[in-house]
């Protein structure tokens, strides 16, 4: 999945960088932009720091690594504070990066995170697995042509098309229950459930747990484990930060 902080997380990751807050210098250490996120996610300096990524604990040795970059990237959608307000005609979700799957020479898999900076796309994340890929393909199979979102408060994984909401991991299926639900049936549920917690709420403005998670929830827990782009304070980050990713866990409004 993501490199998804949350207090129940379970799995580590490492070189997290947080989307949307990088200053302009420290972003000026990584890379420059490139014309599309395949193209940023398979330039020389990403697929070095994913040796170093791949080859950390040991799992294999960095100059056997030899990660590549595999397929096309896909839209990552985040549930949109827009429509858990109600508003008339938004979408249910925001596309909030694009992800790509790289594997190494071992068979692990990653998955690299752009952003569209100025002049072009940027990694801004690497997470361990391709669940971002993985699940979009997925929700094309179960519903094609749907729009595939997570809902972060719980780690969910949806696929929507017209009326229709369909579960795609246990999370989703605990949430809506296996055979899905309606669309307007989601919406009450996550207005009630995050409702009183969005952007400008009183829960939100107190601070408590970060009020509504608009994007990943990695930005809103994980600290100081932030890096600046995949130069030299990427790498560091890659052997001195851990991050979690979450797979189960209690809701987190």
């Amino acid at each position: 999945m993501t490199a998804r902080a949350t207090a129940a997380g379970l799995l580590t990751v490492t070189a997290l960088v947080v989307l949307g807050a990088l200053p302009e210098a420290a972003a000026a250490e990584g890379p420059p932009p490139a014309p599309t996120p395949e193209r940023a996610a398979s330039a020389p300096g990403t697929l070095d720091t994913l040796s170093r990524f791949f080859a950390r604990d040991g799992a294999v040795a960095r100059s056997a690594a030899a990660p590549r970059v595999v397929g096309r990237s896909v839209p990552v959608r985040i549930l949109s504070p827009d429509f858990v307000a109600g508003k008339p005609g938004v979408p249910v979700a925001e596309v909030e990066f694009r992800a790509s799957r790289a594997v190494s020479s071992d068979g692990q898999k990653a998955s690299l995170w752009t952003v569209r900076r100025a002049g072009g796309w940027q990694v801004v994340n690497i997470a361990t697995g391709d669940d971002e890929i993985r699940y979009a393909e997925q929700g094309g199979r179960v519903l094609p042509g749907g729009l595939v979102f997570r809902e972060p408060q719980i780690d969910a994984w949806y696929v929507q098309k017209g009326t229709k909401v369909l579960p795609l991991d246990e999370d989703a299926v605990r949430a809506v229950g296996r055979n899905g639900t309606s669309l307007t049936a989601y919406r009450d549920r996550v207005a009630h459930a995050y409702g009183d917690k969005l952007p400008g709420s009183a829960y939100a403005e107190k601070g408590a747990a970060g009020g509504y998670a608009v994007a990943a929830p990695e930005e809103k827990v994980a600290g100081g484990a932030v890096a600046a782009g995949l130069g030299a304070v990427l790498a560091l980050a890659l052997t001195a930060t851990a991050a979690i990713r979450h797979r189960r866990g209690p809701e987190r409004p």
